[in-house]
């Protein structure tokens, strides 16, 4: 995990491009902290300047309300009430400053809120915005204060037309209700953010396994070519020491172990292409590991069918005896994974083995299973043996293909080259 960048984790998921005048600036910075300049203040979108420009709007009207109502109140004098109706209109103004200055806005608004009914309006966004924005221990402050001062705020200014204590028992649950509404609005973005935070985790943990896949895949190929070198190379070691040792052998004796010498050698260069560029292990090898070939293929298949697999088998190959053993080897290891993929993916299914070829065109591999009769549980780590096999088939010099076919079912399709003796 720590080895993956700063830059791949800031990402933002593409559901966001082309949308994010749809979310609030607050979650998008959260998204893509590197969008805004260093050292601002997330930009507003569109929706926040929509959300704004409503909730200034909704503060004005419920300011007119409230100055209305002080102005028609016989308890509160004239000069009060154009105080009052002043404060309002300034809280309604700083209702604008709210993404900025949360806590500040809903702290100053508590002793507003106390003198001036037409700041009733702004008093009430500031708590919702602190409720959205900020953690729980200063809603939890705020709010309470805001619950406990209800009942002097009526005491100090009882309302005309509601007894005391009906309005203390209607404006206390009110108050609740906001705060609870606001803080559900926050955890709805910290879920977002944090579904965010596990789909980035499951991409980068799937990016790793098939890393290690595909290093698995490396270090068994390099395992497998040296052991196919060291037999090659042995022999040459042999046959060169024969005619070292033996100058006045016959001319037919020379010529056959010349003959061995340049075909091991050739074939030793062939696996050498296979083994550039892959890392071998530390680790200590199986030494004498049989190394299977496409004459082992019948062999395969006949233990897939006694384990209970319906397998066919079409092989359609020129001269099955020319096949080089490396390509042989890796078409053995497609067909093995291709069998396998089907016995756990579509078990009861009847697979088909395709093998086809000559000298010069190559040799195709190919392993298709029609889709499953019934519902299949899902298999922990699947895929990882097919990227391990488009490395083989790479490293190889040839492709592999996978995936559904038109009638539903999944094959897996193979090409590996397959030269002429002269070439």
């Amino acid at each position: 995990m720590s080895t993956v960048s700063g830059d791949k984790l800031a990402e933002v998921p593409s559901t966001f491009v082309g949308r994010r005048w749809l979310f609030p600036s607050a979650v998008l910075h959260e998204l893509d902290p590197d969008a805004d300049r260093p050292g601002r203040r997330p930009r507003r979108t569109a929706r926040d300047w929509i959300v704004d420009f409503s909730c200034f709007l909704l503060a004005v009207l419920v300011g007119l309300g409230g100055a209305d109502a002080v102005t028609a109140n016989p308890h509160v004098p004239h000069a009060l009430a154009v105080v009052d109706q002043w404060l309002g209109a300034l809280a309604c103004a700083a209702v604008w400053l709210r993404r900025r200055w949360p806590v500040g806005l809903a702290v100053a608004t508590l002793p507003v809120g106390m003198i001036s009914d037409t700041a009733g309006g702004a008093c009430v966004i500031a708590l919702f915005t602190l409720a959205v924005h900020r953690p729980f221990r200063y809603v939890a402050w705020v709010g309470g204060i805001n619950m406990a001062t209800v009942p002097f705020y009526f005491w100090m200014r009882p309302d005309p037309d509601l007894p005391y204590a009906v309005s203390v028992i209607v404006f206390v649950p009110l108050i609740a209700a906001l705060v609870g509404w606001g803080m559900f609005v926050r955890s709805k973005r910290q879920l977002v953010l944090s579904l965010r935070d596990r789909t980035r985790r499951a991409e980068t943990e799937a990016r790793l396994r098939a890393e290690q896949a595909q290093r698995l895949a490396r270090e068994a190929i390099a395992r497998e070519m040296h052991d196919v070198l060291a037999h090659r190379l042995t022999l040459l070691s042999v046959h060169a020491g024969a005619l070292e040792f033996r100058p006045d052998a016959p001319r037919e004796e020379v010529a056959r172990a010349a003959g061995v010498i340049r075909e091991s050698a050739h074939e030793a260069l062939q696996d050498l292409r296979e083994i550039i560029g892959v890392l071998r292990a530390a680790e200590p090898d199986d030494a004498g590991r049989p190394q299977p070939t496409l004459a082992a293929l019948d062999g395969l298949v006949a233990e897939s069918r006694a384990a209970g697999m319906k397998v066919i088998l079409d092989s359609r190959v020129t001269d099955p005896a020319a096949v080089p053993a490396s390509v042989g080897r890796t078409a053995y290891r497609v067909t093995q994974e291709g069998l396998t993929n089907a016995r756990k993916h579509a078990p009861g299914a009847e697979v088909t083995v395709s093998v086809t070829g000559a000298p010069g065109e190559g040799l195709t591999v190919s392993v298709r299973n029609p889709p499953p009769d019934g519902e299949v549980s899902h298999v922990p780590g699947s895929g990882q043996g097919l990227i391990g096999l488009a490395e083989r088939a790479t490293l190889a010099g040839g492709r592999l293909e996978h995936g559904p076919d038109e009638e539903g079912g999944f094959r897996v399709r193979a090409w590996l080259p397959w030269g002429t003796p002269a070439d």
